[in-house]
């Protein structure tokens, strides 16, 4: 899948990825605020806001790496996602003047769909699961001649997510911690590809979605379940191969949140500082505020919202 897959995903082939699509993308906010401000107990808390993003989310950095650093054949590109993903490459492919086919299942948000139609792309919804879209994905790559961009399994894709890393060390260097939602990981093996220990990155994923948890328990990739309120983005059958080696040894701990967790920490990150956060991007923030992580006093702690591509806004009400 991969056009290097001999290479590892490190700092230095990250900070490429950097330098080759800055033009393309934002350097997202980060808002630094007190734990307190939050309902938490009182620790300096660095929040980075990659809801902002070009496509609403931190795919875009991984879709704009692998159409700038592969060399995309003239039937353009294909992609499967629960819609972040797809949406991402549209954007990318659609600024690159490629063809783009995106595959997505039945459970993608309206949001996440709407935004891939208004790219341009040609949207296949199909299955039920993110696996379902995968699959028609991969047929109509091989029948076609596009080149797939799999949403984390992909060198590219971790050194693009990995580019999030590189950004917040810049702006944040003084960040000991940083909490990162996982799906199928290509934003926690990025980022800890980058950080390779210097942070301590701690991954934190659904109850209903243990991808990563499953994994690190079996000692290596394994089908896990693919259910709950962020199915959308952080349920794929199981963690990339690809990914996992880098959470093995550069992500320190994995906590699971729960459905409820989730929804109310998307409450009160938009009732204490008006960010709508969809439920996957929410999910990092969760740990903290249901007490799965816990601060040491004093520790500064950094989490990712990583998407805000919702329609459903009911918990601002």
């Amino acid at each position: 899948m991969s056009s290097c897959t001999e290479t590892p995903v490190d700092r230095r082939r990250i900070a490429t990825a950097a330098a080759a699509i800055r033009p393309h993308i934002r350097r997202t906010p980060i808002l630094r605020i007190d734990g307190g401000d939050l309902g938490l107990s009182a620790f300096p808390l660095t929040l980075k806001l990659e809801l902002f993003q070009h496509s609403g989310s931190f795919k875009a950095r991984g879709a704009f790496t692998n159409l700038l650093l592969r060399p995309v054949p003239p039937a353009g590109v294909v992609a499967a996602s629960g819609g972040n993903h797809g949406a991402a490459v549209a954007f990318a492919a659609r600024q690159l003047g490629v063809a783009a086919r995106i595959f997505v299942p039945t459970c993608a948000s309206p949001a996440k769909i709407q935004r891939i139609r208004e790219y341009g792309a040609t949207l296949v919804i199909t299955g039920e699961r993110y696996a379902d879209a995968l699959a028609a994905s991969e047929l109509e790559a091989s029948e076609s001649g596009a080149m797939q961009v799999h949403a984390f399994d992909q060198d590219e894709t971790l050194l693009g997510q990995g580019t999030l890393g590189l950004e917040l060390e810049e702006q944040a260097p003084e960040l000991e911690t940083l909490l990162v939602s996982v799906g199928g990981g290509g934003l926690v093996g990025g980022i800890a590809a980058w950080y390779g220990g210097r942070v301590k990155v701690v991954g934190v994923e659904p109850e209903l979605s243990p991808t990563l948890t499953e994994a690190l328990l079996a000692g290596g990739p394994v089908d896990a379940e693919t259910n709950g309120i962020a199915a959308d983005s952080l349920a794929p059958r199981r963690v990339g191969e690809r990914v996992f080696p880098i959470a093995r040894d550069h992500v320190a701990k994995v906590y699971l949140v729960s459905d409820d967790d989730i929804r109310r920490a998307q409450e009160v990150l938009w009732g204490a500082v008006r960010i709508v956060a969809e439920p996957g991007g929410a999910a990092a923030f969760a740990a903290l505020l249901s007490g799965r992580y816990r601060p040491a006093a004093g520790e500064h702690v950094g989490v990712v919202i990583s998407g805000g591509n919702t329609l459903a806004v009911d918990f601002a009400r």
